[in-house]
């Protein structure tokens, strides 16, 4: 018999984590995304700058100003409706990827483009939203930097020879390289990479992205300026129970979190059911933003000062309240008609409106404590997002003292948030496509259990000198006796030589044989596939994927003989007892009466 054992690289070369020289390789490309992000996060600033001025002063000049003590007239209602037709058009003509706040987009591209985005993305995306949010729009430039980043690191990953999961991860490292450019935190941009937009925890995927914030973070004090962002220092004098204060905090930032997603979509419903095309939905969507402006101009644009004043604590509570209202509504009317704009920033400006308002009702610190506290707690529950959040208001104050507080608000949220909302913000949009996610992660089953835990033993087995004869009168079955579809072939030592299928016999019944020819005879045995008892079951099954194999011999490593055999009907026995164990319920100790 002519055989060999192919292995199919089942040697054993386990590691805590898959890396190899790749990863230097993805490292030194995440070098040019972190510039890429930075550099669009200057732009794109600018850009705002540039058109606010045009819009709202009639200056040619790219200073950022804020809107905030602006007096606006009747005629500034116009301004967002112009902006929306600019948007609208382009979107329709130019490219409709650069509709929505930036996430959910990056995460489609992730999920089912292969990490390619469209060059023309990188440029209209930016373009777009300094025009929406520079006419009066109601958001925030991190989104749109997400996916403008993303757009630029996916670019440059095109011109090289890379997987798609390479590609993906220098779309995430020049995203996480622009958002740590606006907002000056680079380890909220990690840990946003990986909770949101990775799928993975990998040190390729970690490595790089850690690189390009770096990177980015470097260039910042030249290109946007200093950080911490929002400067805040100090801790009030918090009582054993004010934790609980924090948590009550993140479980109304929770609720808030619910309402606000559920706005968002419901009216993106009304858009839908609108009698005109979709190109003219932000033009509609602009009336609401101007005439939220002539009420309330704090709510227009991205209303950084804002946000500072809130952490400063120096918003009053009629201030709060109609800027939480007006805020709210013209953002979910504007976000919802596709226009281009981001997230992070009306969402931190609502829920520090709120902490602004709930400082008034407990018995200690101030309103800019409760404020952070708040606009951390909507932000992690609205993402699903909170060891995110948590960091993000850290390195936005620059405040360590804060962490706790901010955590437990943080926590509270984003388990209010997942109890009552079946996805986030961010998922909705996709679910509506089609695509839905899964964010918890967990340890696979495949990946921590050996073979010989999952492999039938011991083998029913034919003898390499059994003959031909003699096998088709096993694998006859009108005996009654009922036969596997294959056996191991063994020799007199109990070495694996080959495998008999029932497609074999009905061959040679076809073909014929020599009288008397035994299977060690037989010249038509291939190379057999085989397992190894102390290989991880998800390994073997990767292997029987590529090699399209539906049941392995599996022979002991040390001696080389046959130890077990594993069918595809073994490897559902794993997701049985994973399931099983998240079901099944047990109390084993017991207090004795």
């Amino acid at each position: 018999m002519k055989s060999s054992v192919s292995t199919l690289g089942a040697h054993d070369t386990l590691r805590d984590f898959t890396a190899d020289r790749r990863l230097l390789v993805l490292s030194a490309m995440a070098l040019a995304t972190g510039s890429f992000g930075a550099g669009a996060a200057w732009v794109l600033l600018k850009l705002i700058a540039l058109v606010t001025n045009i819009a709202y002063f009639h200056v040619l000049s790219a200073t950022t100003v804020y809107l905030s003590h602006v007096r606006l007239g009747a005629g500034s209602i116009l301004i967002p409706v112009i902006g929306g037709v600019v948007v609208g058009l382009m979107a329709r003509y130019g490219s409709d990827k650069i509709r929505g706040h930036g996430i959910p987009e990056a995460l489609e591209a992730i999920l089912i483009g292969q990490s390619r985005i469209q060059p023309k993305v990188a440029v209209l995306k930016p373009l777009s939203s300094a025009i929406a949010i520079g006419t009066g729009g109601p958001f925030g430039a991190e989104g749109p930097i997400i996916m403008t980043g993303g757009a630029l690191g996916s670019l440059f990953a095109q011109f090289f020879q890379l997987s798609a999961a390479e590609r993906k991860t220098l779309l995430v490292a020049g995203a996480a390289a622009g958002m740590t450019a606006i907002f000056g935190t680079p380890v909220a941009a990690v840990l946003l990479a990986i909770e949101v937009m990775l799928f993975e925890w990998k040190p390729r995927s970690f490595v790089p992205v850690a690189v390009s914030v770096i990177v980015a973070i470097a260039w910042r004090p030249w290109l946007v300026g200093p950080w911490p962002l929002f400067p805040h220092t100090g801790i009030p004098p918090m009582p054993w129970w004010g934790l609980a204060l924090c948590a009550c905090v993140g479980v109304v930032a929770g609720l808030q979190s619910a309402i606000t997603t559920g706005a968002l979509y419901w009216f993106e419903d009304l858009f839908e059911k609108l009698p005109v095309h979709w190109m003219w939905w932000p033009a509609l969507a602009g009336i609401a933003v101007g005439i939220g402006g002539l009420i309330e101009p704090a709510a227009l644009g991205v209303g950084y000062d804002n946000i500072g004043a809130l952490i400063n604590g120096t918003v009053l509570l009629h201030a709060a309240m109609a800027l939480l209202l007006v805020k709210a509504v013209i953002w979910v009317v504007a976000l919802s008609s596709g226009t281009s704009g981001g997230t992070l920033a009306p969402l931190l400006m609502m829920g520090g409106a709120v902490g602004a308002m709930e400082a008034h009702f407990l018995p200690f610190g101030d309103s800019g404590f409760w404020a952070l506290l708040a606009m951390a707690a909507v932000l992690g529950g609205t993402l699903r997002c909170p060891l995110t959040a948590t960091v993000f208001a850290i390195e936005l104050t620059g405040d360590l003292h804060v962490m706790p507080a901010v955590l437990i608000a943080c926590v509270a949220s984003f388990a209010v948030t997942v109890l009552l909302m079946r996805r986030s913000i961010l998922t909705e949009r996709l679910a509506r496509r089609g695509r839905h996610l899964t964010y918890e992660y967990t340890v696979d089953p495949f990946e921590v259990m050996r073979v010989s835990e999952i492999m039938t033993h011991p083998v029913h087995t034919l003898p390499a000198r059994m003959s031909t004869e003699d096998v088709l009168a096993f694998f006859d079955t009108g005996n009654g006796v009922k036969r596997h579809k294959s056996y191991p072939v063994v020799d007199d030592v109990d070495r694996v030589v080959g495998m008999v299928s029932r497609a074999d016999v009905l061959r040679w019944s076809r073909e014929g044989w020599p009288r008397g020819q035994t299977l060690d005879e037989r010249e038509d045995f291939g190379a057999v596939f085989v397992g190894y008892a102390d290989e991880l079951v998800g390994h073997l099954a990767d292997r029987m994927a590529a090699a399209g194999v539906g049941r392995v011999p599996i022979i002991d490593r040390a001696t080389g003989q046959l130890a077990g055999l594993l069918a595809r009907r073994d490897l559902l026995r794993v997701r049985a007892n994973a399931a099983r164990l998240e079901r099944e319920r047990a109390r084993p100790l017991r207090l004795s009466g």
